[in-house]
């Protein structure tokens, strides 16, 4: 659409606005309801805009302008796999409040042409998206990105590209490629099956995608068959390309670094950038590791704001009070397309920053139900109270279990769990369970799991424990590798649980995610878990902490048959069971580590 096209058509006397009219709006004026506040424009929409890529391919896109705003203004886009018609929320949004705006369909998705690859095409096709854009006669030259999950990644993965004309993202939940998705810390999901599922082809699947009784059923029944992990999507009924290449890259390495930006690209990025997760969002990990690496490499220079607000995954975009069969304070529902608006007028604008980002870091503390603020997310913790494990029988029951003492235990006794990978009790409980996995104790209860329980004394008073658990542990196996998770709750007095965070880890990659060491001694090694998810929580009195150690043995993630072959090939007639000797003598102590938050003093 050349110039003179865009003026004639956004042509309408009646809706003229100027860029001071719509940059009042935009800067958060009346209450910021999405259902009560007066839209300032029309929104005109194209749905047949074609965007041409360096190789050829175009890309298809929907147009969402406000009608009568004849000035070229920042444009703000999102580039997604979900087909352009997921955005039209967005669209509306910021086209009725003076933003053009564009849903982007990636390569071989939707109506766009080329083949879909995901991780691979997007840092050339966001650059290119982003020249495109700026050139166009509604646009004044500054270009903006949102969207959540993989439309999240789409942004980190266009700075990958290095576009001239990028003013701002705000990554809502984004995929660190390599690091939480399709891989977290070294293990596959079985999710990456149904991810695939959802995004072959150029439509949706989106009935297919969110049957979870089916995907429950049917990752128990590709466990039955005892097939090797890289058989997955095939067992499914999919040809995948990506999946057979992420099965040759067990690790990280260089095939997923090329996906996510250099550390000479994070060091020079200084557009501000505003980055949203939550407390229980699958990708809060990727989030947070976008975050870090930016800070890391840029330093002083980094204008990067991060918010972590009480949600799952998909509240990150629309915050909901309840969710997960939990409620939280009305305070967490943050009108977020208003928060969306005052980003881009601060960023793109010169506007006032956002009144709700009140310092580089905003959490929100669960129970208490009030946000907090830090000027960097080490800040959030005060201090470290460091609690060791004792026991004295085998912990492997709530009714029998270990404790976390201020001081170390004398009983020179390891405790021990035997995991037989053959054995299906667990993921076959597994997808039997309804309910609220933050609040159902089935799991940890079974009699059957193999698992090492301990319990903290009551608090003795309500407690803030905001930022990252550590776990270190002196553990002993007597095979080359098995996979490790641990989980950390909240008990009330009442003996009500909430799940609060966890880590995976595979005993190979104990040393670092870029390789693998097979383990070849019986004796004990130390282990560290380091890398748990944020949590904010006030912990009230009376209440325990409760730690659980086990095998990664659920419906969700990619089974290690604790062989030391390549995970991806082993079969369950490779299975060897393992023995799981977890130490906590005066020379091996094996200790949790709290973060308490700061004092509101």
């Amino acid at each position: 659409m050349n110039r003179r096209e865009y003026l004639l058509t956004a042509a309408s006397v009646l809706a003229m606005g100027s860029a001071t009219d719509v940059q009042a709006g935009l800067a958060g004026t009346g209450d910021g309801s999405e259902g009560t506040r007066k839209p300032l424009f029309e929104p005109q929409i194209n749905y047949a805009v074609r965007i041409p890529m360096r190789d050829g391919v175009q890309l298809s896109a929907t147009l969402y302008l406000p009608r009568g705003v004849t000035t070229p203004r920042p444009v703000i886009f999102s580039l997604t796999p979900y087909t352009a018609d997921g955005y039209h929320p967005e669209g509306i949004s910021f086209s009725s409040n003076g933003y053009p705006y564009l849903s982007v369909d990636m390569r071989g998705r939707g109506e766009s042409g080329g083949e879909f690859s995901p991780f691979v095409t997007d840092p050339d096709d966001g650059r290119d998206i982003v020249d495109w854009i700026a050139r166009q006669p509604f646009c004044n030259g500054k270009v903006g990105m949102c969207g959540l999950s993989y439309v999240g990644y789409t942004q980190w993965g266009t700075v990958r590209g290095d576009p001239s004309g990028l003013a701002t993202i705000v990554p809502s939940a984004p995929c660190y490629v390599g690091f939480d998705f399709p891989i977290r810390y070294n293990i596959f999901f079985n999710f990456a099956a149904t991810w695939l599922t959802r995004v072959w082809g150029n439509t949706g699947r989106v009935t297919a995608y969110n049957d979870g009784e089916y995907w429950s059923q049917a990752f128990l029944r590709f466990l039955e068959s005892g097939q090797p992990f890289r058989k997955l999507t095939e067992y499914f009924g999919l040809d995948s390309k990506p999946f057979d290449e992420w099965m040759e890259h067990p690790h990280q390495d260089e095939y997923w670094d090329q996906a996510n930006p250099t550390p000479d690209q994070f060091a020079k990025l200084t557009i501000p950038v505003l980055s949203l997760c939550g407390a229980y969002d699958g990708d809060q990990l990727g989030t947070l590791e976008f975050h870090r690496q930016h800070l890391k490499n840029a330093g002083t220079k980094a204008n990067h704001y991060l918010v972590i607000g009480p949600w799952g995954h998909l509240e990150v975009r629309k915050p909901k009070a309840e969710f997960f069969g939990i409620k939280v304070g009305p305070e967490s529902v943050i009108d977020m397309p208003k928060l969306h608006r005052e980003w881009f007028a601060f960023a793109m604008e010169g506007g006032k920053k956002p009144e709700f980002l009140k310092k580089k870091v905003t959490h929100y503390l669960m129970v208490a139900d009030e946000w907090r603020y830090a000027d960097t997310l080490e800040d959030v913790t005060s201090r470290y109270e460091t609690l060791h494990l004792q026991s004295s029988g085998n912990p492997d029951s709530v009714y029998r279990s270990g404790t976390l003492a201020a001081t170390p235990g004398g009983r020179a006794e390891p405790d021990h769990y035997v995991y037989d990978p053959r054995d299906l009790s667990v993921p076959k409980l597994e997808a039997t369970l309804t309910g609220s996995h933050l609040l159902d104790q089935t799991m940890v209860l079974a009699d059957s799991a193999a698992k090492l329980i301990y319990h903290s004394e009551p608090f003795e008073q309500d407690t803030e424990v905001s930022g990252f658990f550590k776990f270190s542990a002196w553990i002993a196996i007597d095979q080359p590798d098995t996979d490790f998770l641990v989980s950390i709750y909240d008990i009330g007095a009442d003996g009500s649980s909430m799940f609060l965070t966890e880590q995976h880890m595979r005993a190979r990659h104990r040393e670092s995610l870029r390789g693998e060491k097979l383990i070849d001694t019986r004796e004990p090694l130390r282990y560290d878990f380091d890398r748990f998810f944020f949590v904010s929580r006030l912990i009230r009195k009376g209440h325990r902490l409760r730690l659980v150690f086990r095998p990664n043995e659920g419906l969700g993630w990619q089974k290690n048959y604790n062989s030391g072959k390549p995970v991806a090939d082993e079969t369950m007639a490779d299975a060897r069971t393992v023995t799981v000797r977890l130490f906590h003598d005066a020379a091996r102590p094996s200790t949790l580590s709290i973060p308490i938050g700061q004092s509101r003093g």
